[in-house]
Parts: structure tokens; C-alpha cells; sequence
């Protein structure tokens, strides 16, 4: 069956700007070769809440996206076995929170047609 899932992942902060794409495009490639990519959101260079190896600062990066169940098992052994990402979260998304990540977007989207 297909769900709806959100993916978070922290790439090490030392990498360059060509190797932080490289990684991104790696997983979004991976994503939509066994589901369908809905949504993507670059969050950049955050301090973290506490240090991960020995760094207090990572790359964010999000991805929503549409894919069978079993895929969610793949994707986070290709997390762990990257050693540029230090850390991931995926979650299933129900029905209201497909419906609130949705609306976000809409509300994104009028504000910049606005400016």
C-alpha cells in the first residue's frame, strides 16, 4: 500500500556547497526511483539543541514524499551508511497531517505571488 511519508535528515556541517547538492540530489534520486517525491524543503545551516558528533550545527534537509512501505527500510539503511548524514527521522503521515502540509504550501505560495 502506498503512504504518504516525511523525511528529515542532518548532514555533517563540513561538508562544501557542491558535496551538501551531491547528497541531496543522492537521496531525492533514490526517493523518486521507488516513490514519487511531493514536496522538498532546503532548511540550511541550524545550531542543534545539543551536539552530535562533537558538532553543534548540521544541514537540514527535508522531503515529503509518496512510497510503499518496505522502501522506508532501505532508505534509512542508505542514511546509515552515508557518513556525511549524522542524523534522520521518517514518519508516516495520516491524513490530517498530509492535509496541514498541504495547506502550509498553499499559504507559502500565496505570500509569494503577494511579494
Amino acid at each position: 500500500m502506498i503512504n504518504q511519508y516525511e523525511t528529515v535528515f542532518i548532514a555533517t556541517p563540513v561538508l562544501s556547497e557542491p558535496q551538501m547538492k551531491e547528497t541531496v540530489e543522492k537521496f531525492k534520486k533514490y526517493i523518486t526511483e521507488n516513490g514519487e517525491l511531493v514536496h522538498e524543503e532546503d532548511w540550511g545551516l541550524r545550531k542543534m539543541a545539543y551536539p552530535i558528533q562533537k558538532k553543534t550545527t548540521g544541514f537540514y534537509h527535508l522531503f515529503e514524499f509518496k512510497a510503499e512501505g518496505a522502501f522506508i527500510n532501505k532508505l534509512e539503511t542508505e542514511y546509515r551508511r552515508d557518513e556525511k548524514i549524522m542524523r534522520f527521522l521518517t514518519f508516516k503521515m495520516d491524513k490530517h497531517a498530509v492535509a496541514y502540509s498541504e495547506k502550509k504550501r498553499r499559504e507559502q505560495e500565496t505570500k509569494k505571488v503577494e511579494e
